[in-house]
């Protein structure tokens, strides 16, 4: 039977070289697709304190290195210091690679999606629930550091990426002076009338940014609370609302906006106060900020969902309830 099947190996490459060699090639290619695939690496954590010993032992325990001594001697041949932090280790690395990424510091790294229009107190949920950050997301009592005094307003929305097992607070404090980089570059640009600090600015564009997810509506939103201002008019801002009934998590989870709402007595409400809240009810990214220092050029006055995930802008009140009717008419439709 094997003289058979060698037979026929040895007549299939004379007859057909290319064949096998197609053949050989999806061979390879699968193996390197799923046999490699199946090897994930091992995570090893070195922590503050630990001798080469003690990680020796580690990475002995979980068949990662033949010899501890090995292991030893790469690492004092490449100088002698493992750093601190949680590292990827791939299966069949060799000690001297595996000795060479925990001197140099080759930690894993992890990327933190921070999304725009997320206020304070639903951004330290999001890091909280993350596995691969550690420590806690709040300051301990007498801790007078930057990131232990912020305000909406006051970070980054971006994508952060950091050493895993990075501590929580390092990753706010690394969006809040993200933010004031942020700051330093915009801050000398003229303001739009009645604006007048970057308080303001920030501010108007949270509002901007929970009104609307279009990057190309910001700067035409932007123009009709600007108009508003000046006209002495009350913002009427639903999203001000919000922020007082949530208790500043700027979330209704489900849960509609009802009129009664409005008349909530706080400096917050934008239907009861006239002018800007006290300060931002989100924090920002640079789109609604730039819609606020260049807004469109318009005379709109008013808004309404247009139903198709955008809006309608009129300059009447008249018009605006024409735009509001068609609103609930779409509304009723979709329910």
């Amino acid at each position: 039977m094997a003289k058979t099947f060698k037979k026929i190996f040895k007549h299939t490459i004379k007859k057909h070289p290319f064949i096998f060699f197609v053949v050989l090639v999806v061979v390879v290619v699968c193996f390197m697709l799923f046999g490699f695939a199946t090897r994930k690496p091992v995570l090893v954590t070195v922590p503050s304190g630990a001798t080469v010993s003690d990680i020796a032992n580690i990475l002995k325990q979980n068949d990662l290195i033949d010899s501890a001594a090995s292991f030893k001697l790469a690492v004092r041949a490449q100088g002698g210091k493992i750093r601190v932090g949680q590292y990827d280790i791939p299966r069949g690395a060799s000690a001297w690679r595996i000795a060479k990424m925990l001197v140099n510091g080759d930690v894993a790294t992890t990327k933190i999606l921070i999304p725009e229009g997320l206020t304070i107190k639903q951004i330290k949920i999001l890091l909280a629930n993350d596995t691969s950050l550690s420590g806690d997301v709040n300051c301990v009592g007498g801790n007078m550091a930057p990131v232990c005094n912020i305000r909406d307003g006051d970070i980054f929305p971006d994508t952060y990426k950091v050493a895993r097992g990075t501590p929580r607070l390092a990753v706010l404090d690394l969006a809040r002076r993200k933010m004031d980089s942020v700051r330093a570059k915009m801050e000398s640009r003229s303001l739009p009338r009645p604006l007048t600090s970057w308080h303001d600015v920030i501010t108007l564009a949270s509002i901007v940014q929970k009104e609307t997810p279009k990057v190309s509506e910001m700067p035409i939103v932007a123009s009709v609370y600007l108009n508003r201002l000046r006209s002495g008019m009350r913002l009427q801002a639903d999203p001000t609302v919000v922020y007082v009934l949530t208790d500043g998590l700027g979330d209704m989870q489900g849960e509609a906006l009802l009129t009664g709402h409005l008349k909530l007595d706080s400096p917050y409400n934008t239907y009861r106060n006239a002018g800007l809240p006290p300060g931002p009810i989100a924090n920002v990214g640079a789109a609604a900020i730039k819609a606020v220092l260049r807004p469109a050029d318009t005379n709109y006055l008013f808004f309404v969902a247009d139903g198709q995930g955008g809006h309608k802008f009129s300059n009447s009140y008249e018009e605006h309830l024409k735009n509001h009717a068609d609103w609930r008419v779409i509304k009723n439709i979709k329910k």
